[in-house]
């Protein structure tokens, strides 16, 4: 038996952290049951009166794009980040038809993962590394201004659009939780936050960049193969490939440092759940019986959405290429804030996400399919 599922609350399907919990509520020295709304205008990262900032349109139209094929080529490449020392490396995914989900007859298939169906996804490039904390912060806690001004840099027309997306509000606490920043993978940001950061980091670099899709994010995962995992089907590779709950150490570590996929993309199994675009629907009984071109369930309630991937916290089963989750309301219980926080899961410390690129950029039309709508970002509470 599961030592964790002695924890497990009746009424949830995943399993509960309670190790997490205790550390959490210690870190946050607070009680969520006594917080209360503040009656003052809400902060933000550089204590400023919180702000809701560019709509994605708005945005998509100064920074030029048209909707269409990149001129680029087709090849890896490094995105810099031009106010930081940073640069993350993006591999090209050349699109196809593949098997989505896992067959019937699976022994170690999940109940929520999808029946097996034909999927077409056109070309895209993927981030080669999970996103780390030194690039999200950058976004999150307002360092790439910080960055700028201690450089005495003088700000640009690109510099002024990156600072008018959206920030979020000051954390309330170290949302690392003490397991490490530099090279570690970002965590403990909702859906919002990740599709935000991909809008400001468009804004940053000219370049187009979202959230995958389900979809995408598993034809990259399986890497053109048709096992459990993208290395075979022997769970006894798995710590080749993968940190989870019998190496990990109990907390995620470093990205890029076990064996990548045939893609060269490294941590697709473990460490972290990453975040994709879609709702969470539970899988039908029967497969769709057409080919499915670029799926995307587009999201209508906050919860559930999907994250794939497993984690440093789960087992082998999970880590299964066909692996899925939702999210849930609980990711945000020890929030000590009233109404909670729209930017933060306090308690998802096994949740993060990486960046994809489409070879197509999207029209203007359906921009918001992609980066947070207009009415998300009016939704935001600024008091």
């Amino acid at each position: 038996m599961n030592p964790k599922a002695a924890f497990l609350p009746l009424n949830m399907k995943y399993p509960y952290k309670p190790l997490a919990h205790i550390f959490l509520g210690l870190s946050l020295g607070v009680i969520p049951l006594i917080s209360k709304k503040p009656d003052r205008a809400v902060e933000s990262v550089d204590g400023s009166v919180y702000q809701i900032g560019m709509l994605p349109k708005d945005l998509y139209k100064k920074l030029g794009f048209k909707a269409g094929l990149s001129k680029d080529k087709f090849i890896a490449f490094d995105e810099n980040i031009s106010t930081s020392d940073l640069t993350f490396g993006m591999i090209p995914v050349k699109g196809g038809t593949y098997s989505m989900g896992s067959s019937l007859d699976d022994k170690n298939r999940g109940d929520d993962e999808l029946v097996a169906r034909k999927v077409k996804v056109s070309d895209f490039w993927m981030g080669k590394h999970e996103l780390t904390w030194d690039e999200y912060e950058l976004w999150m806690i307002n360092l790439d201004k910080d960055n700028r001004d201690y450089n005495k840099l003088e700000t640009t027309a690109q510099d002024e659009l990156a600072d008018a997306v959206t920030k979020p509000t000051a954390p309330y606490t170290d949302m690392s939780f003490g397991m490490g920043k530099r090279g570690y993978p970002a965590i403990c940001m909702t859906q919002l936050s990740a599709k935000m950061y991909c809008m400001w980091l468009s804004a940053r670099t000219g370049n187009f960049y979202r959230l995958p899709t389900e979809a995408e994010w598993e034809y990259a995962c399986k890497a053109g193969t048709t096992t459990s995992y993208s290395f075979g089907d022997d769970p006894e590779e798995l710590s080749e490939h993968s940190w989870h709950l019998d190496n990990s150490r109990f907390q995620y570590q470093k990205v890029g440092q076990k064996k990548p996929n045939p893609l060269g993309l490294h941590d697709m199994h473990g460490n972290v759940w990453e975040w994709v675009l879609d709702q969470f629907t539970p899988p039908e009984k029967k497969a769709p019986s057409k080919l499915l071109v670029n799926p995307i369930s587009i999201p209508t309630s906050l919860y559930p959405r999907v994250v794939k991937g497993g984690s440093w916290d789960d087992g082998e089963k999970t880590h299964r290429s066909a692996s899925r989750m939702p999210s849930e309301e609980w990711w945000k219980e020890q929030d000590p804030q009233l109404p909670k926080s729209v930017w933060y899961h306090t308690d998802a410390i096994f949740v993060g996400f990486r960046v994809v690129r489409p070879r197509e950029i999207p029209s203007l039309d359906e921009v918001e399919k992609y980066w947070p709508s207009e009415k998300e970002i009016l939704a935001i509470p600024t008091r």
